[in-house]
């Protein structure tokens, strides 16, 4: 089968591909996400014991806190030398800033790569941009999966802790890890040609020739009302008698001659006047 070179294909319309819009809105989305994720100290709660029915932990990877359902004060100055010295807490805080950075550069490339003010996006550039993206979200994922996986039994200096439930950021993480993965897939699978070019919007030159020739209007040549005797024969057969005749416009009958009765020595009767 021949190689189909790039000329072959065209683009019916100049608007950005929708697989680059949908990429380019959930890529913000989920940085925005994960960066409340990251740096909220709301991994996970809990009930220290002996403490009022109203106060809870709050643990992040940067602090614990301790807030209350009463009313908005929090104290982040809480200790908890067990909690920071587990592995799964130092590993959440490289991989959750690491990915904050390549989602800033996977946009930073795939911006000039989806327009850059050009009639054809660059597909190589924003499906490169959409992979760093898709890094970024697995890089969000796995910390969070990890954590809520061992959400109960991660060590802490507060003995007897009770109600251990997921925080928000967890919740977060997943929704904006999820975006990114899906918005740096979706972008990356622009930079090949698959479905016949729909995902890149594009079609073949022939198939849009074909198209087009089928819209235009059927050329359909009119003979001149005025012509000359002289002119070469057309499309239309015409005789010579034919030439002659004015196909313009029809001219009213002339009138009739009104007969006269002449008798009666040339004098008209009153009828015939």
């Amino acid at each position: 089968m021949p190689s189909r070179s790039r000329q072959e294909w065209i683009r019916l319309s100049l608007r950005t591909p929708g697989i680059l819009i949908f990429g380019m809105v959930l890529a913000p989305c989920g940085l925005i996400l994960n960066l409340t994720s990251t740096v909220a100290p709301n991994w996970r709660t809990f009930t220290p014991p002996g403490s009022p029915v109203d106060e809870f932990i709050q643990q992040g990877i940067w602090e614990v806190c301790r807030s209350s359902t009463i009313n908005t004060r929090i104290d982040c100055s809480l200790q908890d030398d067990a909690y920071f010295a587990n592995q799964i807490i130092t590993v959440a805080q490289g991989l959750m800033v690491a990915s904050l950075l390549v989602t800033l550069i996977g946009l930073a490339v795939a911006i000039p790569g989806v327009r850059c003010w050009k009639d054809r996006p660059n597909w190589v550039v924003a499906g490169l941009g959409g992979l760093l993206i898709f890094l970024s979200g697995v890089m969000t994922i796995i910390p969070i999966a990890w954590y809520t996986h061992i959400l109960t039994t991660i060590p802490t200096d507060t003995v007897g802790a009770t109600n251990v439930q997921v925080g928000y950021c967890i919740i977060l993480g997943y929704i904006g890890g999820i975006f990114e993965i899906l918005a740096g897939f979706v972008m990356f699978i622009g930079i090949c040609r698959c479905c016949g070019g729909k995902n890149r919007g594009e079609k073949r030159v022939e198939v849009v020739s074909r198209f087009r020739n089928q819209t235009q209007p059927r050329r359909v040549d009119v003979p001149r009302l005025s012509r000359d005797r002289n002119t070469p024969t057309s499309s239309v057969p015409y005789s010579k008698d034919s030439m002659d005749e004015d196909v313009s416009f029809p001219r009213a009958k002339s009138p009739a001659v009104r007969s006269v009765n002449t008798s009666n020595g040339g004098r008209p009767y009153d009828v015939d006047l």
